[in-house]
């Protein structure tokens, strides 16, 4: 039997086991600076079931982390040491020689983001990480269980600011392959061509379908006759609800924003087979409202709080593997 149907049969098993996906969102984004090796170390010490991040490519094809498509100001320094006064170089423009030379250890002071993370510690002369050394810390922490969510960071409104999806979703796959986690990894997206890709050509790995339905970002175009530029030309017309939607995609996780999410559309994915991710859920009365939904995981910048709150209903919680950087 060859090694993808088994990996695949694998996640099937996973899906089906029921286990709380406490994912670490960024690391541990209000505790350490996001998407950097001091917060997935912080995130394996207090112990989650899957480290969620985000992926770009450079331009000499280096696969990195980091959530925005361009060095944000608000957590990078210059060679110089001073915060960017407006956006940064374009990763996908840009060698990675080039952006080791930006620090993204600290949020700038004053900054409407850094108000929103009091408690996060700076950790001076912090780079952005490739995605292998992500792979690798994990492999040193000695963590056989947890899992990776990397979603892939493209906009089909800016296709000048990443790799085109097709060759975005090739390049993934073989960095997760290479790096034998393919059971334990799902791959991410508000632009659903990227899965459509890892559907056809890697079924051993998950497909996490992204959704917003938000002033700043609606990519389900539920009130649009046509298809919607996110969704790889599905039609919310076509289906009615968005778990249908997901379904008709093929589909195995949907993860919605919370505010979009009710009991009810947790009920309908559930019955459709989908597994229900919601994020960004940060304070425990959300946790707390998250969880009596029913949903089947949680994506969180405090992965701590969601702990407490598993502690709380007696729920199995997920080992904890610090690791020294």
């Amino acid at each position: 039997m060859k090694s993808w149907i088994v990996a695949a049969l694998s996640l099937c098993l996973s899906l089906q086991a029921g286990a709380f996906d406490l994912q670490g969102h960024r690391g541990a984004r209000a505790l350490a600076p996001e998407n950097t090796l001091p917060a997935f170390a912080l995130a394996l010490s207090i112990g989650v079931t899957t480290l969620e991040t985000d992926v770009a490519i450079t331009r000499d094809r280096q696969l990195v982390i980091s959530h925005d498509p361009a060095l944000n100001p608000d957590i990078t320094r210059g060679p110089d040491g001073q915060f960017l006064a407006a956006r940064g170089p374009v990763i996908w423009h840009t060698d990675f020689a080039e952006l080791q030379r930006y620090d993204v250890g600290r949020l700038k002071p004053g900054t409407r983001y850094a108000g929103q993370y009091p408690a996060q510690q700076p950790v001076d002369g912090t780079r952005l990480p490739r995605l292998a050394e992500l792979f690798a810390l994990v492999k040193k922490a000695g963590n056989t269980d947890v899992r990776f969510a990397l979603e892939t960071k493209l906009n089909p409104n800016a296709p000048l600011d990443t790799m085109a999806p097709e060759p975005f979703a090739r390049a993934l796959i073989g960095a997760i392959r290479e790096a034998g986690v393919a059971e334990r990894t799902t791959i991410l997206s508000f632009d659903w061509r990227t899965l459509q890709v890892v559907q056809k050509e890697a079924p051993e790995i998950g497909t996490v379908y992204l959704t917003a339905q938000q002033r700043w970002l609606d990519n389900v175009g539920a009130d649009k006759a046509e298809a919607s530029a996110w969704t790889a030309g599905f039609r919310y017309a076509d289906h009615g609800s968005v778990p249908q939607l997901i379904k008709a995609a093929g589909g195995r996780f949907w993860s919605c924003f919370l505010g979009d999410l009710d009991a009810e559309k947790v009920k309908q994915a559930q019955a459709l087979g989908l597994k229900v991710l919601t994020w960004t859920v940060n304070e425990p009365a959300d946790i707390a409202r998250a969880m009596d939904m029913g949903v089947d995981g949680i994506v969180t910048d405090r992965p701590d709080r969601v702990r407490e709150e598993m502690q709380r209903r007696g729920m199995a919680l997920p080992r904890s593997t610090p690791v020294q950087l």
